[in-house]
């Protein structure tokens, strides 16, 4: 059985030759119709939808449609109300967004809307969260204390050791936010070192790690330092 959205509107033709509408945020929609009922996407109509002189969208179904520009790209969009105002929802292009995910977005972002969220202002959000978590990173706090430590005068052996140590971090966690990065992590990353027998080496990781963390907390980005709780974790090297 045939399933689609009934429409009476008729216009004139898409360039793929479909029935054209208005009101997709003032532009113009495209729909294919058969007996009088909107026919959703698929992938092969997407694929055959030609560039024109001008932008032009082709409508799915709540809300979702495809924007397809005279350069040949084809980019998902949601059309939404909220607050009494339209809003459009940016999804990602076609096909590397295909029809499902794009459903899929489409979806979340309808169910963020029937609990009161506006998902370009979620979206936002989890933006900015996620630059937070970069400018944040062990690796950008591992960077910038070894920055200091230049601008303190250290030895270029002793920094040279430091970034040396601190690169075994960085390849554990080191895009993690350091809020995030527990004790059980580090140790994770020593237990690594020292299992190989590099007793010593282990220990001083600890210790330059630590310092990290010790930056990172009078920097006011952590709230203490995980390593501290590693103290006596580590086998002790022995003395010859």
């Amino acid at each position: 059985m045939f399933h689609g959205v009934r429409s009476s509107k008729t216009v004139q033709r898409d360039p793929a030759g479909y029935p054209q509408f208005g009101g997709i945020l003032g532009g113009i929609a495209f729909h294919q119709k058969v007996g009088g009922l909107v026919v959703p996407l698929t992938d092969a109509r997407i694929r055959g939808l030609k560039p024109g002189e001008r932008p032009y969208k082709t409508a799915d179904f709540d809300g979702l449609y495809i924007l397809t520009k005279p350069t040949g790209s084809r980019l998902w969009r949601f059309k939404y109300r909220i607050g009494g105002k339209e809003k459009v929802f940016a999804i990602g292009s076609y096909p590397e967004v295909s029809l499902t995910v794009a459903r899929k977005v489409r979806d979340e972002a309808r169910a963020d809307l029937a609990a009161g969220v506006d998902p370009n202002e979620l979206k936002q959000e989890s933006k900015r969260l996620q630059r937070a978590a970069t400018e944040h990173s062990f690796l950008r706090l591992a960077d910038a204390f070894l920055e200091k430590s230049r601008k303190d005068g250290r030895a270029k052996s002793t920094l040279a050791k430091a970034e040396w140590l601190l690169d075994m971090a960085k390849a554990e966690f080191g895009h993690k936010p350091i809020a995030d990065i527990t004790a059980q992590m580090v140790l994770v990353c020593l237990r690594k070192v020292e299992v190989k027998g590099n007793h010593e080496t282990a220990r001083r990781l600890r210790s330059k790690v630590g310092a990290v963390f010790r930056y990172a907390v009078a920097s006011g980005l952590a709230e203490n330092d995980p390593t501290a709780a590693l103290k006596d974790a580590l086998v002790r090297p022995k003395v010859t």
